[in-house]
């Protein structure tokens, strides 16, 4: 599994957090305050051991999970990515330089002092 989708998870990243705040934490102590059994949290911390995300030590008979950051540095730059991608414009460039062009023909159309060119209005009224 790999780190975008052990992060998908809402239980797996709080328990990422708490390792973050606390630093090595058992089963017992990641359980605490969840409301889900102590075999969950381990099949969470399994998911997360398999992207790289925790690292188990043996403490005696016990097992403390650390987080590894480092398969979240490829997270973090992806995401980084995607926060200075430059959005594209809503019309594509030709458009804008054939407008370009048509404001410059117009502006060199018209002589000082002249009245801005108004299209022709057909004098009759119609009636109902």
């Amino acid at each position: 599994m790999d780190a975008y989708a052990a992060l998908a998870d809402p239980v797996r990243r709080s328990l990422l957090e708490q390792l973050a705040d606390e630093g090595a934490c058992r089963v017992v102590d990641l359980t605490t305050g969840r409301g889900i059994s102590r075999p969950a949290v381990s099949r969470h911390l399994r998911v997360l051991g398999e992207a790289g995300l925790v690292r188990a030590q043996e403490v005696g008979r016990e097992r403390h999970y650390r987080l590894e950051a480092a398969p979240l540095r490829e997270v973090v730059d992806y995401a980084r990515r995607l926060a200075d991608a430059r959005p594209a414009p809503p019309v594509g460039e030709h458009v804008l330089d054939a407008l370009d062009l048509e404001v410059r023909r117009t502006v060199r159309e018209r002589r000082p002092g002249e009245a801005p060119h108004t299209p022709a209005t057909d004098d009759t009224e119609e009636t109902a």
